[in-house]
């Protein structure tokens, strides 16, 4: 009869260290998705504001300017909450609608890294573009 030796075998070994180890490395895995998140809704608000800013600027002879850009940011946010977007959206000029004037188009968007139900940070995401009246 064969004897065999168990001294050596550290088979249950690898389950035990992985069991010890997958809590961790799913909690680290979750906070990378919800970083991600946040940080494509961070560009999503950059690049709607930054197209609002645009028509801002071309469109000053339009019959409210300030309406036409505010649509633009909504129509170039479609990642984003519509309705929590369109409170936070603000338009200010430095000289009036006149050509050679700057207009600012501003935007700010709430963000909230979750792990497993546990807040782990919040706050807004701001966005702000100045461009110069054609």
């Amino acid at each position: 009869m064969l004897r065999r030796d168990h001294i050596g075998d550290e088979g249950g070994q690898a389950l035990v260290e992985f069991t010890l180890v997958a809590p961790l490395l799913f909690l680290i895995l979750f906070g990378i998705v919800q970083f991600g998140i946040a940080f494509k809704n961070s560009v999503a608000l950059t690049d709607a504001v930054r197209t609002g800013a645009r028509q801002a600027a071309v469109s000053r002879t339009a019959s409210d300017p300030v309406a036409s850009t505010r649509t633009a940011v909504l129509n170039a946010a479609t990642d984003l909450d519509q309705a929590t977007l369109a409170d936070d959206i603000s338009v200010t000029t430095s000289s009036g609608w006149t050509p050679g004037g700057s207009v600012t188009v501003s935007a700010t968007y709430p963000y909230q890294i979750n792990i497993l139900g546990i807040v782990v940070a919040s706050g807004s995401l701001h966005s702000a573009t100045t461009e110069r009246l054609e």
